[in-house]
């Protein structure tokens, strides 16, 4: 299975995607590894009932609700603040002369960091509606420059249609894909409840899924890394990315399964590992990769 997920990144037909767990790969990173570290930080900057403390998505809409939209912000841009270098893992991604998508599933900019140095790649990142409405998307260029884009259509029958990408993306050689938003290089974050609510209501028809992104995932394998499926949200954002790609990917996932896990992984034809993350990426790298937080 290794040589085979190996010899697909060769023909560039794999699209890597990264869960908040890959920051565990970054050394002496004091950026939130997980939704329970990050919705930790979050509740320490505000009071927040403690029937949703744990609950990262709840904690931000309070904090949205009764601080302002300003104060999410504010508190995400100082949790993903601390300097951080990218992982052996982002270093070996960015130097794959095939790699056509990265999907980053969270808000870091360590992919953005080891991509420095190439001119031929750009950057699309998911935004929220209650700072550009009527917008899914916005195009970065590698020096963080915006993208002129267009604003969500309606097709002949009235229903929202996903937004053309900028001519300009698609002669990009790597596109990195972060639904979340990013820290970099416009603080945009998709963590409240009200922020998910307006994607999932349109997830189904692709709508916020950018074009570009449709276009190049299609017959290719995703790889998992530092990715769970326990909520309905996570499953929820893989399923529809992936939609329409490859009828095979796999997903580095050690330990127990949740049944919500088990299931998916089954439905969506992803073959699991079950391995250590920094084992498979020390294989995969050629590098000695350690755990930061072992």
């Amino acid at each position: 299975m290794f040589e085979e997920i190996v010899a697909a990144f060769e023909r560039g037909e794999v699209i890597p995607y990264l869960g908040p767990g890959v920051l565990s790969l970054a050394r002496s990173s004091e950026l939130p590894a997980s939704p329970e570290a990050l919705v930790s930080y979050l509740t320490k900057t505000a009071t927040v009932p403690h029937k949703i403390r744990n609950n990262l998505t709840a904690a931000a809409q309070y904090i949205e609700n009764f601080k302002h939209r300003k104060t999410v912000v504010a508190a995400m841009n100082n949790a993903f603040s601390a300097p951080t270098g990218p992982s052996a893992l982002h270093e070996w991604l960015a130097a794959r002369p095939k790699l056509p998508l990265l999907v980053n599933a969270w808000y870091d900019d360590l992919p953005q960091k080891a991509l420095v140095g190439r001119d031929d790649w750009g950057l699309a990142q998911g935004i929220s509606q209650a700072e550009h409405f009527g917008e899914w998307v916005h195009y970065f260029r590698p020096d963080g420059a915006i993208v002129p884009g267009k604003r969500t259509t309606r097709d002949s029958t009235g229903a929202k249609a996903p937004a053309e990408a900028p001519q300009e993306t698609l002669a990009w050689k790597t596109l990195l894909y972060q639904p979340l938003g990013s820290i970099t290089p416009a603080s945009n974050y998709i963590v409240s409840d009200s922020d998910y609510v307006e994607i999932l209501t349109e997830i189904d028809i692709q709508t916020p899924i950018p074009e570009v992104v449709q276009m190049v995932r299609r017959g290719r394998n995703f790889l998992f890394l530092g990715c769970r499926f326990a909520t309905q949200v996570e499953r929820g954002f893989a399923r529809q990315i992936m939609k329409r790609s490859s009828d095979r990917h796999w997903a580095v996932i050690e330990g127990p399964l949740s049944k919500n896990e088990t299931k998916f992984l089954a439905e969506q034809n992803i073959v699991r590992i079950d391995a250590s993350l920094a084992e498979f990426v020390g294989e995969l790298t050629g590098a000695n990769v350690e755990a930061a937080l072992v």
